[in-house]
């Protein structure tokens, strides 16, 4: 693995006996990314700049980490941005060189995260992104947070600028939800965005996880 790769990492905030819903949870992280993407220190000659493009220009890696504590607040301290859903509450941090991710990051616990779900999920609202997940995986949630992240990220790379601000001024309000095998297909075949990951982790390589379905690009 090259020394020069960039990652870009998101921590999710779960509190002893507090964790939030897995929903809640791979939203929220999809809206970070849409943040840190849009965010003006993310572009131009902002203090992030280099950083985004060095990330974006090589594979947008993205790992996902969990905090409480004393340790969610040494890195709630760093540079980022917080963004809440319902409960769920991710941080996400300018992407690092591999070898240069601040300890504070670098030491929190990547894996065993693994939220669930209610019974039942609200009703999809018409007009509003849903970022599909294939259901023939079975990934972890960090895993699964990593995969809608580059879903919204994929999606926010088709949009025009127009598009990407009325986004942003709705908050970035999206949906993740698991698909049908027979949705999954018929999204399959539609054109969208889809996510085919590298395999590094949990899942074969080449395996397509998450179809992003923005109205714009339909």
């Amino acid at each position: 693995m090259s020394s020069d790769e960039y990652v870009l990492t998101l921590v999710l905030q779960v509190e002893k006996g507090e964790r939030p819903e897995q929903t809640d949870a791979l939203e929220t992280a999809a809206r970070a990314v849409l943040a840190i993407l849009a965010d003006e220190r993310s572009v131009g000659d902002g203090e992030w700049a280099d950083a985004m493009r060095g990330w974006q220009d090589a594979r947008i890696r993205k790992v996902v980490r969990r905090a409480r504590g004393a340790e969610w607040r040494r890195a709630a301290a760093l540079p980022g941005i917080t963004v809440t859903g319902a409960a769920a509450v991710v941080r996400v941090f300018p992407p690092e060189l591999l070898d240069e991710v601040p300890k504070d990051l670098a030491r929190l616990q990547v894996t065993g995260t693994d939220l669930e779900d209610p019974e039942e999920l609200p009703e999809l609202v018409a007009g509003v992104p849903v970022l599909w997940v294939n259901p023939g995986l079975e990934m972890s949630t960090g895993k699964t947070m990593a995969q809608v992240g580059h879903g919204a990220h994929l999606a926010w790379f088709e949009l025009s600028d127009g598009e990407r601000k009325a986004w942003q001024e709705d908050d970035f309000r999206l949906a993740v939800r698991t698909a049908s095998a027979a949705r999954w297909k018929t999204l399959m075949e539609a054109g969208l965005p889809v996510v085919q990951d590298a395999g590094f982790t949990e899942i074969d390589p080449g395996s397509y996880t998450v179809i992003a379905d923005h109205p714009a690009l339909r």
